[in-house]
């Protein structure tokens, strides 16, 4: 993301809401799964740790899901581009109730209840926590200083949680005034919501749960504010 916007000239300034704390005891039973199901990038880090499996069907949530598992040296992986429905629809399409369970790899906290829309699929589902995400105690120095000088133009979010978070640490910080100058980017409607108790310049919503379609919405937020009168 941060040479996305590298790429547009826009320099970033990265502050991480979670801390992400990998299970490394637990081990998959992998035994008559026929795909797993990754919800994060951070779930596909967290799987490629405990186990030496790359050639299983993974089917990723998003893009950025997907490339991480690639990365990671996963050979057979689709990309649902969007967001847990998404997901649904694309398990569906692709896989068949009589071949076996599913396993969703993730968090201790989830949104959504994926496991529960696939059951109503006829889909025997599982999920395995393989890692904890952890909100951060504070905002960082730096961070702080940045949002307090005015240096911070827009704030770009990924998800609800890491959305409520900051409004969390911000407020607790004294730094509600300091949003009243930045347009909030948020990728879905729930992470918009989350949001909403703190006063922002302007608050945006990208079309689809995707980073592309943030990057999108940045670029139509960045053009309409450099775009000269007639």
């Amino acid at each position: 993301m941060a040479a996305a916007l590298a790429g547009r000239g826009v320099d970033a300034v990265i502050e991480p809401m979670m801390e992400v704390h990998f299970r490394a005891s637990v081990v998959p039973d992998l035994a008559e799964v026929q795909a797993i199901l990754c919800t994060s990038a951070n779930g596909v880090r967290a799987l490629a740790r405990v186990t030496g499996e790359r050639d299983r069907p993974l089917l990723a949530v998003g893009d950025a899901t997907a490339s991480r598992a690639r990365v990671e040296g996963f050979t057979n992986v689709a990309s649902a581009g969007g967001d847990i429905a998404d997901l649904v629809r694309l398990a569906v399409t692709r896989l068949r109730p009589q071949g076996g369970r599913l396993l969703h790899v993730a968090g201790e906290v989830v949104a959504g209840d994926l496991a529960g829309a696939l059951r109503a699929q006829g889909f025997s589902t599982e999920r395995i926590v393989l890692y904890d995400a952890r909100p951060v105690a504070a905002l960082s120095k730096s961070t702080i200083r940045a949002l307090c000088s005015g240096k911070i133009d827009f704030a770009v979010f990924f998800s609800p949680r890491t959305a409520a978070i900051f409004v969390k640490l911000a407020n607790g910080a004294g730094l509600a005034a300091c949003c009243r100058t930045i347009t909030a980017v948020s990728i879905s409607a729930a992470a918009d919501a989350a949001l909403a108790t703190l006063s922002w310049h302007d608050r945006h919503v990208a079309a689809k749960p995707s980073q592309a379609a943030l990057l999108d919405q940045l670029d139509r937020v960045l053009g309409a504010r450099h775009q000269v009168p007639p």
